[in-house]
Parts: structure tokens; sequence; C-alpha cells
């Protein structure tokens, strides 16, 4: 089995050759790609079967991050995610920088900062945001741990992360946020 360096590389080599990879998150376990490559994002949305006027999201490793890919941002979201016990994704407008099928019509994009072991690793490494969508088909309900993820999602990736497969305990979504630069944050998913 794969250790998780190993894992990392793999995962680094693939993403880095636009490929996808299955891996755990600081949420559910997640099908990923490189944020900024408009073709490996492609490959997500046919992968799950799913619309492309369906957002996804990005994870990145740090505040700094939000910075580089989003126009603008209120300083008020880092207090905000700084108080935040449960993993928090929030979706900012002027979205920079990321692969224009990845960022919503409206310019805004999700992004969350993980805190999570196994992915800050990997995308301080990586240097660039991945993609995080929940590795089920379109429409179906998202697996709440790794052997509920249907074998067509397990296949259809370039890499499958052994870390965590084992884990029994069942993952949770993240809270969803809508940051408003003139107003209180909406909450969408607590």
């Amino acid at each position: 089995m794969a250790s998780f360096e190993e894992d990392i590389d793999h995962c680094l080599t693939v993403l880095r050759q636009g490929g996808l990879i299955l891996y755990p998150t600081d949420t559910v376990w997640g099908i990923g790609c490189d944020a900024t490559d408009p073709q490996a994002v492609e490959k997500i949305y046919q992968l799950k079967d799913r619309s492309a006027a369906k957002a996804m999201i990005a994870l990145v490793a740090d505040e700094k991050d939000i910075l580089q890919y989003v126009a603008n941002p209120d300083p008020g979201v880092f207090d905000y995610l700084k108080k935040s016990v449960k993993p928090t994704t929030v979706i900012y407008q002027g979205a920079i920088g990321l692969a224009d099928n990845l960022v919503h019509e409206d310019g805004s994009i999700a992004i969350r900062i993980v805190r999570e072991k196994f992915c800050r690793n990997l995308l301080k490494r990586f240097r660039k945001p991945i993609v995080s969508t929940s590795a089920n088909i379109s429409g179906e309900p998202s697996p709440a741990k790794f052997s509920e993820i249907f074998n067509h999602i397990r296949t259809g990736v370039d890499y499958v992360v052994h870390y965590r497969q084992e884990e029994d305990a069942p993952a949770l979504p993240s809270s969803l946020i809508k940051w408003n630069n003139d107003g209180p944050p909406v909450i969408i998913r607590p």
C-alpha cells in the first residue's frame, strides 16, 4: 500500500499532467484536478456526467491563496473563517487566474481553505488550487466514506489515493456561504 508521501508524489505527477485524482479532503472524498487547467476541469464534468452550469469548488492551503485567485476579497472573510469550527466553503465574487469553466457565469468562485493534513501538504507542494467535487455521479448522493464510491468513479480517475481509505466514520460536506463585500454573509448550507 502506498504511503502518505507516495500518494502525494503520485497525485502531483497526475495533476501536473492534467489528470484526475480521487482523494480525501477535510470533508468528503473528492475528485480533483488542477483548478487552472480547463481541459482537466472538463474531464471532471464528463466523469460526473455533470452540467457545466453546476459550479465546483477549489481548495487552497492558505489565506494568501485567496488573494491570488480572488480580486479584492473583503478582509473580513478571514476573521469569519478563523472563527469557523466546521470546514467552510466561501463563494467569492471576482475569480481570477482559474480555469474559465470552473468559474461561475457571474464571475464567482467557491473556495475552501483546508486544514486537513493530506490536502494541505498536497496543495502546498502543488502550489496551485485543486478542484474538489464530491466523488459521485451528478444527481446521486455524495458518498460519506470511500467504500461508498461507485466503481465508475474509481476507475475513471488517473490516481486513487490510498491514505484514509479505511476510515469508516461518515464524512459531512462543508458549510457553504456567499460572501458579500457590502453586507453580511449569506449562509447557503449550515
